[in-house]
């Protein structure tokens, strides 16, 4: 009765009209729960380690003549990446009409160009596979819109549309494009609810219905082996006049609500909600750990490429002090690079506006891109569009000794921070701005969006003149060292050092107390000293930095850190 009686909960709260009994089973019966043996994780039970990393890649970033591109991906992780990670997230794998699979048109296919659920299940057969459920829309081009505009179920209600006389003025928009797009139906002209753009309709939530397809597709997942779902853009899923239609209660009942589903499904899996927003918005997204097990740390990137830039971790400490540790059974996804810009809104309240304009500024002198939205019909930065290494280089693609310190030092301090790390996978390969493939595709995301050919990338990886192979050698030579630190465990203690506004430094205390690392980092170009006496090292211990494998050596009174350099310091090794 325990399950039945937690999601009957949920169901009253957000369709207080429903039969909360009769969806409720409904609900139980599209997951493939058997009540009578369904036992879920206990609420504060931490499914992860230090062990535990994320590699982001799309199925076809890298490609094969003779392949589907979802084998090679499967090779290429086989080959480099096996001993370094332990999770895949393979952004949209679906048919698509736009946004690059962000526009799906239909959820149980694999969209042919990249392969078949049997390339699917061979890489869920050697690793943790993590998929996007886009969520909150679906393509003008899916089966479902098809039947609303003809009229025919179920697809007719599964759209909303709002009528002229409902007050959209207070909703909230992460584009420019218009919140409303009219369609020709057979009824004539409707107007449906667009946040993303025309091509990209949302879900009316508000129908059951919808909510029992969805169920239905994440339980087509979870039979196929994939056990983490990151949520896209949950924070606009239910839509209410006169709203924000943000954040609203009802979204995060409903986030409640597939957590206690898909645990008591598969209780291992985890619900990572992706909510590119300012950071006490992005917070509530772990309500009473209860609903989602993971939240990107959306501030982390737009304050580590500024910090970094300007030489400085004023904003940074600042930030690091207001973070609320996450509390057992909940973590943060650390992350600096996406198939995404940089957000700038994770920064609002963070960073000042001169900072904010510092950053835009940097970018388009590194010649990226900026994405606009639209607040009180004036125009706002809302993401910066850049390839990582290249918005580590010096302004106008000048020669910079420290471009590789630059990157290395900002993966480096994201490995040692509270939470689980994800990688893009053209961080890992240092790949630089594509411009031909942004003006082909027409938007400024596809700037970070390279495809390799395999050969291509093996030889630049080989090239010792190119930074390509140095920049992975490195970054996962870090990595697996991070991985066997337990002070490193997600959920282990941090606490913020302030050492100077030169410097970004934190102390992190393993779970058992044995272990304590000091993770020390130059943000700037020039050497840097500090007074050992300032880390209050415990007298008697035997002291090594895990990133040179050097002991500090008895009477040493100071470090010395060059440009960009890190220590990891440690008592236990």
């Amino acid at each position: 009765m325990e399950l039945h009686e937690a999601i009957a909960r949920s169901v009253t709260s957000i369709y207080p009209s429903s039969d909360a009994d009769a969806l409720t089973a409904a609900l139980i019966k599209a997951m493939g729960i058997n009540p009578a043996g369904a036992k879920r994780v206990a609420q504060h039970t931490n499914l992860w380690s230090e062990q535990d990393a994320v590699l982001v890649t799309y199925g076809n970033s890298v490609n094969a003549k003779g392949e589907a591109p979802l084998e090679t991906v499967t090779n290429i992780f086989a080959a480099y990446f096996s001993s370094a990670f332990n999770i895949v997230h393979l952004l949209p794998f679906f048919p698509f009409s736009s946004d690059e699979g962000f526009s799906v048109v239909n959820y149980l296919e694999v969209n042919q160009s990249l392969g078949d659920w049997q390339d699917i299940e061979r890489l869920t057969s050697i690793t943790r596979v993590m998929a996007d459920l886009v969520i909150n829309h679906v393509s003008s081009r899916s089966i479902w819109f098809d039947q609303f505009k003809r009229g025919e179920l179920p697809g007719r209600d599964y759209f909303i549309t709002p009528e002229d006389s409902e007050d959209l003025s207070a909703v909230v928009r992460p584009r420019t494009t218009p919140l409303l797009t009219e369609v020709q139906t057979r009824k004539g002209l409707r107007k449906v609810w667009t946040t993303f753009g025309p091509d990209q309709v949302d879900l009316n939530f508000s129908n059951p219905a919808v909510l029992l397809e969805m169920v239905k597709v994440i339980r087509y997942y979870l039979d196929r082996g994939i056990d983490v779902f990151r949520l896209d853009a949950i924070a606009f899923l239910w839509k209410q006049a006169g709203t924000s239609s943000i954040n609203r209660p009802e979204t995060h009942e409903l986030v409640r609500l597939l957590r206690t589903l898909i645990e008591h499904k598969q209780p291992k899996s985890w619900l990572i909600t992706e909510t590119n927003l300012p950071n006490d918005q992005n917070l509530s997204y772990f309500g009473n750990s209860n609903e989602a097990h993971l939240i990107y740390n959306f501030s982390l990137p737009p304050l580590l490429l500024q910090g970094l830039l300007a030489g400085t971790s004023d904003f940074l400490n600042r930030w690091m002090m207001s973070m609320p540790p996450a509390r057992d059974g909940t973590a943060y996804l650390n992350f600096i690079a996406s198939h995404d810009g940089i957000g700038l809104r994770p920064a609002e309240g963070i960073l000042d506006e001169a900072a904010i304009s510092g950053l835009v500024q940097a970018v388009l002198d590194r010649h990226g891109r900026v994405s606009w939205r639209e607040v009180a019909g004036e125009p706002q930065p809302y993401e910066l569009n850049i390839s990582l290494y290249d918005a580590f280089g010096e302004v106008h693609g000048a020669e910079d000794e420290h471009q590789m310190g630059r990157f290395v030092l900002a993966h480096t301090i994201m490995m040692g921070l509270e939470g689980v790390p994800a990688f893009y996978i053209h961080s890992l390969f240092g790949t630089q701005n594509d411009y031909r493939r942004a003006e082909a595709l027409g938007h400024n995301r596809a700037i970070n969006r390279h495809l390799w050919q395999q050969e291509a990338l093996e030889a630049a990886l080989a090239n010792e003149t190119l930074h390509h192979g140095k920049v992975m050698r490195a970054l996962l030579q870090r990595l697996q060292v991070r991985q066997m630190q337990p002070a490193f465990h997600p959920n282990a203690t941090q606490y913020t050092l302030l050492l100077g506004s030169r410097l970004f430094a934190f102390w992190r205390q393993s779970r058992d107390r044995e272990q304590s690392i000091f993770c020390v980092h130059n943000l700037t170009k020039r050497v840097q000293h500090l007074s050992i006496d300032s880390l209050n090292l415990i007298v008697g211990e035997a002291w090594h930095d895990l990133l040179s494998d050097e002991p500090l050596r008895e009477g040493t009174t100071k470090l010395t850190l060059f440009p960009y350099q890190a220590v990891w310091l440690t008592n236990w090794f």
